[in-house]
């Protein structure tokens, strides 16, 4: 057993990989008729919102600085935005690049400001459309180093916090390992003109920190990403952030009781790990929390469970060649939560988090555990195993009654990239959510749709528990009759059984963690969806 304790750093050596830097985002006082910012000779864009027009008018209407920059550049930027066919719609942007003098012609009006204009779609001006606007501001202006603007400054705290987190989220380029080289950048610095929270912009670059560390964890190649790779990394990431760290290995984890985190592993040449990452918070309840949190009210205990299987190729029940394909990133839960408890940190959330990753590579090999196969797992439960390819559920089932019975959490959070079901039900925009608890389901689904990371609750069919029966053990971890359906649905009652009657939630993220194609502040790949929602669940938590 490894124990860091806060304050003390394992040396990773040359297995670590650092998280890119976030670029800076800072807050300048004034207008844009009256700055000085504009001509100073590193800022090399003026980004500004423009919305839909009212149902009577043509073109797009102005927004938040609109107006003083048509006066000091001397152009009439509705008519532009209308010819270039500019709709205002959230995400919508068009760069006007502005020419230079030459000859004898005397000075233009814009001869000392930014030659490029960035005009920037609002939407109507939520929180979803401005995340969208912000990540349209990070891809329109890749690769220069200033950028002004004055999206958001009519938006209040709520409207700066989203526009910042669209703009770091579609700042994001994963990491290139083919050439060697990273992605192009993205502006080095993002300039709020206007009047803007500081807290807002902070809150937003925590939220927008805790998704790259999920996305940059969960798009490396599992050639590197072995278990106890991802062990190393989480004991770098959380000494890093003052948190307490465990890591069992090897026979720990069979005294543990961890026989589901063994047998998943057995077939690998990369031995499984079990790692446990806890942030116990100083003294009461921040200030930063606000006016609902009472310094000495005290806080609960959330366990956050993450599913973190390094590689999935199906084990002895063999995943077809193309299904193997995205099989590295089966390990997104336990980036998300590790994510989300790193963030917790950063944040000073007030309730003492738990995050339990179990660690195993589903390989094929000569030890694999295969169908037919009776497996004891954390806290005696015999499971008899139909599908290898079902191993989520069988980490995850040591972890949740490891949680249960020697942990006492007031409320118990899984993620996973669990089932295919799950994406066929619901497509890659929602996570699936089931819960024991109304309360706790609808209050996250409210972060959801605060980060737009969305949830849909799902039911817990009680008569489908029937096809979870087995004749040679407590129970199967998947219904032997081929076609019965609910897939989703079956193995959210398999884990139920082993979360006890803790206030317990599970979310199948098998859609949303991973995107076919970039859109907004989602990128192509893996997507870091739940951290950002689990961190504002954490926020928001009585």
């Amino acid at each position: 057993m490894r124990r860091d304790e806060p304050g003390r750093r394992r040396a990773a050596g040359s297995t670590t990989s650092p998280l890119p830097e976030l670029p800076e985002v800072e807050v300048v006082r004034g207008t844009v008729a009256s700055t000085t910012l504009l001509a100073e000779p590193d800022v090399d864009a003026l980004v500004l919102p423009v919305a839909p027009a009212g149902e009577e008018d043509d073109g797009v209407q102005p927004r938040a600085g609109v107006a003083d920059a048509a006066v000091r550049y001397g152009i009439d930027l509705g008519d532009l935005a209308e010819r270039s066919g500019l709709k205002g719609s959230a995400g919508e942007a068009h760069t006007i690049h502005l020419p230079r003098a030459s000859g004898g012609t005397g000075p233009l009006p814009w001869s000392d400001l930014p030659l490029r204009l960035v005009l920037v779609g609002t939407g109507s001006g939520s929180a979803t459309d401005l995340r969208r606007a912000g990540a349209a501001v990070a891809r329109s202006t890749r690769g220069l180093r200033r950028v002004v603007t004055t999206l958001g400054a009519d938006g209040g705290a709520d409207g700066t916090r989203a526009v910042v987190e669209g703009y770091l989220l579609g700042a994001y380029r994963h990491p290139s390992r083919a050439t060697g080289t990273p992605p192009e950048p993205p502006a080095r610095s993002l300039v709020l003109l206007g009047r803007h929270a500081e807290s807002a912009v902070a809150a937003a670059r925590i939220a927008a920190e805790v998704a790259w560390v999920a996305r940059v964890l969960t798009v490396t190649p599992s050639d590197t990403k072995t278990p106890a790779w991802m062990a190393e990394q989480v004991t770098r990431l959380a000494t890093g952030a003052g948190l307490s760290v465990e890591v069992l290995e090897g026979e720990q984890l069979a005294a543990h009781g961890f026989g589901g985190v063994v047998a998943v592993g057995s077939g690998s040449a990369h031995g499984p790990r079990f790692a446990t990452v806890r942030y116990e918070p100083v003294g009461g309840a921040p200030a930063s929390q606000g006016p609902r949190a009472r310094p000495g009210s005290g806080g609960r205990h959330v366990v956050l469970i993450g599913k973190g299987i390094t590689y999935d190729t199906g084990g002895i029940s063999i995943k077809p060649r193309e299904s193997m394909v995205a099989m590295k990133t089966d390990m997104a839960g336990a980036a998300v939560a590790l994510a989300a408890v790193l963030g917790a940190a950063r944040a000073g959330v007030r309730h003492r988090v738990t995050a339990l990753l179990p660690l195993a590579e589903n390989a094929v090999g000569a030890s694999s555990y295969r169908p037919g196969d009776v497996v004891t797992v954390h806290g005696g439960t015999t499971v008899e195993i139909i599908n290898t390819d079902a191993e989520g559920r069988m980490v995850l089932a040591d972890a949740l009654s490891h949680a249960d019975s020697e942990l006492d959490p007031d409320f118990v959070v899984d993620v996973a990239t669990l089932t295919g079901a799950a994406t066929l039900g619901l497509g890659r925009h929602h996570g699936a959510l089931y819960s024991t608890d109304d309360r706790l389901a609808r209050s996250l689904e409210a972060a959801g749709e605060d980060t737009g990371e969305l949830l849909w609750r799902m039911p817990l069919v009680e008569d489908y528990r029937e096809v979870l029966r087995s004749s040679v053990a407590d129970v199967r971890h998947v219904p032997v009759e081929p076609g019965v359906g609910g897939g989703s649905i079956t193995a959210a009652l398999f884990l139920q059984r082993f979360a006890g009657q803790r206030r317990w939630a599970h979310l199948d993220i098998a859609g949303p963690a991973r995107a076919t194609a970039a859109a907004h502040e989602v990128p192509e790949g893996a997507t870091g969806f739940g951290a950002r929602l689990l961190l504002r669940w954490l926020l928001q938590l009585r």
